[in-house]
């Protein structure tokens, strides 16, 4: 029976650690950590922040897999959720400047101003589309 057991645990320390290598392969390739450094003019200090993202997944994980209560309520899940909603939007928005997706939608719509009120309703609609299944998660 301990057998299975140091079995089971072993394919999925295996497991995560290869999910974890393409997320980290996926977020490198991006170049989002670089650029995110270069934008807030961190460029110094881009280790720093790519230890903040290790620590980050590492205390998430912990608390998922040992199912950890922190005291602080909802204020701790407001925190939470501005800073998780500021990596998902520069992960958003380094793909899609990967991918060139807002300078072949500019090019397609003729749009000649007003790409910063574009990016803008991008990232206001992606706000809004998460308020509102967060609050109808909540209702039911």
């Amino acid at each position: 029976m301990i057998w299975k057991q140091i079995l089971l645990g072993l394919i999925g320390f295996a497991g995560g650690i290869s999910v974890a290598g393409g997320v980290f392969a996926f977020v490198s390739i991006l170049e989002m950590l670089p650029r995110l450094a270069s934008r807030l003019h961190m460029a110094k200090r881009v280790y720093h922040l790519e230890n903040c993202i290790f620590l980050g997944g590492t205390v998430g994980a912990v608390i998922t897999v040992f199912d950890i209560s922190l005291p602080f309520g909802s204020a701790l899940l407001a925190v939470f959720g501005i800073f998780t909603g500021i990596y998902v939007g520069c992960l958003a928005m380094a793909l899609a400047e990967t991918l060139k997706v807002i300078p072949v939608l500019v090019q397609r719509v003729k749009l000649v101003t007003g790409l910063p009120f574009l990016i803008l309703a991008l990232a206001l609609g992606k706000a809004l589309a998460c308020f509102y299944q967060l609050y109808f998660r909540m209702v039911r």
